[in-house]
């Protein structure tokens, strides 16, 4: 069953990744307070266990898909925007091969 502490832990996890995702930005930061708070309180009185495993696994992927796949952008002048990308965003670029390599078997 899912604790009060797992409910907890994935709610501040929420709330810090919003404040990386959104910083300096407080339009943003104070629309997804408030939408994680909304959330949480519409389903506090949630008894049944599957649907709180349900509702905790979204949670989750919503945190995956912030952290991951979010991406601020600030309004230079009228016809610019400048990408501030996280290191959480960032990657190697992966060489792209015709011939792939055998690999080694064990």
């Amino acid at each position: 069953m899912a604790s009060r502490r797992q409910v907890l832990k994935l709610f501040k996890s929420l709330h810090r990744t919003r404040q990386e995702v959104f910083k300096n930005d407080t339009r943003a930061l104070e629309a997804a307070r408030q939408k994680i708070n909304v959330e949480f309180k519409n389903h506090q009185d949630e008894t049944s266990e599957e649907k709180i495993n349900e509702l905790l696994k979204i949670a989750s992927d919503v945190e995956v898909i912030l952290r991951t796949s979010v991406i601020q952008a600030v309004h230079t002048d009228s016809n610019r925007i400048v990408l501030v990308p996280r290191k959480d965003l960032l990657q190697d670029n992966t060489p792209y091969f015709d011939k792939p390599t055998k690999k080694h078997e064990s």
